[in-house]
């Protein structure tokens, strides 16, 4: 009998132990999450699962080509309670000038060239963006998806705030032909 109680002293102790682990993990480190819907094709599809590292944005910056998690903003519409959260690409940074304009997303006066995008895709103003040239403020971010006539982003409902990022998407581990780890994208300006 003591054995069997010992077993099951020892089982309960690593079972504490394994979920403890994992909540912090969960909580502070880093966190599994599933794209939902076509906004980041052709990078990413539906149904793609991906870590996001929680850490790196309070030890350093988000930088331009950062693929990022964050919460939707209540323009998205999202249902309540759902915990909605967006994957998308940074592309405008804290200060800079942000401008839609002839299929192309200028930063501050500059043609953004973004190879990583078809040839063909049209990138077109959206509400927040129609009307021009926006600033961002010390604590924005441009965030667009890379399927832009499927993407609902920063040129329909405004900038990203920092404290709306969950963090930085830095690993895909499904689907399992696509497994590794995820680059942002680099600009030369």
């Amino acid at each position: 009998m003591k054995r069997i109680s010992a077993f099951f002293t020892d089982l309960m102790e690593t079972i504490v132990i394994s979920l403890s682990i994992f909540l912090v993990v969960y909580l502070f480190f880093m966190q599994p999450h599933q794209v939902n819907g076509q906004s980041m094709v052709p990078n990413f599809h539906s149904g793609d699962y991906v870590l996001t590292d929680k850490i790196s944005y309070k030890l350093g910056e988000p930088q331009r080509g950062d693929i990022i998690v964050f919460h939707a903003p209540p323009a998205a519409n999202c249902a309540k309670g759902t915990g909605c959260d967006f994957i998308k690409r940074i592309l405008g940074l804290p200060g800079e000038t942000i401008e839609v304009k002839d299929e192309t997303i200028y930063v501050d006066g500059q043609p953004l060239a973004e190879p990583y995008l078809p040839a063909d895709l049209e990138t077109l103003p959206g509400l927040y963006t129609q009307n021009g040239a926006i600033t961002l403020e010390a604590d924005e971010y441009f965030a667009v998806g890379d399927n832009r006539p499927h993407s609902s982003d920063s040129r329909s409902w405004g900038p990203v705030k920092e404290n709306e990022i969950v963090g930085k998407a830095f690993f895909r581990y499904w689907p399992l032909d696509d497994v590794g780890s995820i680059q942002g994208a680099t600009y030369s300006f």
